[in-house]
């Protein structure tokens, strides 16, 4: 009797990545929809060109095609969150929420309720299994592994880190031991128009067409606040706290002869006063903080964690430094500048994403 073939729902963006990710499913024998996730819905954004590049690309390959309008789930999960947290004086993760809300959330669960075996994405990241390789379909209790991409410079395991051991066992990642150039090169011999595509980047689904400041002036209406050093000297003046991160430098001193002053950075964001801090970047250097909400991709890690030889990172692409955790406490082996409170500390063991934390202070 001939086995069935796997059912794979592909995330589609129009993107070169996941365009390869569906090429190669088919080939590998999957029945593969391509599933293209509406998220957001406005002129200029580049989504309405995502839609129609994803749909060429599926007619190019003979599968089905198929919309999911998740706007109004994106709009409450995502795009609110980002601004409260912002209001707090935070430093957000968009791209870490939509990975948990909507790709490896909604768009799982429906994947899931359709009948589909797996969900595959085009992120640079991989899956192995703890021990040595067994079919998740066939062994669910064996741990499985988030290792980095083999394209160092593309790997995205800093936004998954959040995924979990039943979310791994029903997801794909086809091209994550490819580094970006071959997948380009195998995108263009399959003739995928999309080839040479240039990457995404911006706020999740909704990309670069529109600067932070832009996206925060929707909802935050700009309120001048003081700019202070860490004497409590008044030295300058903002447009409102949310609008600046971490280790951002501006110009917002305006007197010639404070100008001469080494170049200044923003150390802290006091929301209640509608301060910034600003200080030398020397003043940005922190060699331990505090991070809360852990969460480890296998439980038994959180035991464990004590006993690995650890390397973090607090944003994407940011190097990784050799650390220990204790408890809630993240101690560095050398100095990181601009940790920002409500960002992402993700915590890697050699090639393996553990998991992380939400940045405290």
């Amino acid at each position: 009797m001939a086995m069935r073939k796997l059912k794979v729902a592909v995330g589609m963006s129009g993107g070169v990545d996941s365009s390869l990710s569906a090429a190669l499913l088919k080939e590998q024998g999957c029945e593969v929809t391509g599933v293209f996730l509406d998220c957001w819905d406005e002129s200029g954004c580049g989504v309405n060109q995502g839609k129609k590049d994803a749909l060429k690309v599926v007619l190019k390959l003979k599968i089905p095609f198929k919309v999911l309008d998740f706007k109004k789930d994106y709009q409450k999960k995502v795009i609110d969150w980002f601004y409260r947290e912002l209001r707090k004086g935070r430093t957000p993760n968009p791209d870490v929420m939509c990975n948990k809300e909507i790709k490896f959330g909604l768009f799982l669960d429906w994947a899931m309720k359709n009948d589909f075996d797996y969900i595959a994405t085009g992120h640079y990241a991989r899956i192995e299994q703890e021990n040595a390789f067994v079919h998740p379909a066939l062994q669910k209790d064996v741990g499985l592994k988030l290792l980095r991409g083999v394209d160092k410079k593309k790997d995205q395991t800093y936004f998954l880190y959040g995924l979990n051991q039943e979310q791994l066992s029903k997801v794909m990642f086809p091209i994550g031991g490819m580094k970006k150039d071959k997948v380009r090169q195998k995108t263009k011999k399959r003739g995928l128009h999309v080839w040479n595509k240039k990457d995404s980047v911006g706020i999740c689904f909704i990309g670069n067409k529109i600067s932070f400041n832009e996206f925060v002036k929707r909802k935050v209406k700009e309120h001048e606040g003081e700019v202070i050093d860490k004497k409590g000297k008044i030295i300058g003046s903002h447009k409102g706290v949310e609008f600046y991160t971490i280790g951002q430098r501006h110009g917002f001193i305006k007197n010639s002869k404070l100008n001469r002053r080494p170049r200044l950075f923003v150390v802290r964001k006091n929301i209640e006063k509608n301060q910034l801090i600003v200080e030398i970047k020397e003043d940005l250097k922190k060699r331990q903080f505090r991070v809360e909400k852990w969460h480890w991709i296998n439980p038994n890690y959180k035991l464990q964690v004590a006993n690995y030889k650890l390397k973090c990172r607090i944003r994407h692409q940011g190097r990784l430094i050799n650390c220990k955790i204790d408890g809630k406490k993240v101690k560095l082996n050398q100095s990181e500048f601009g940790v920002a409170v409500g960002q992402v500390c993700v915590v890697y063991c050699g090639e393996e994403c553990l998991g992380g934390g939400i940045i405290k202070n």
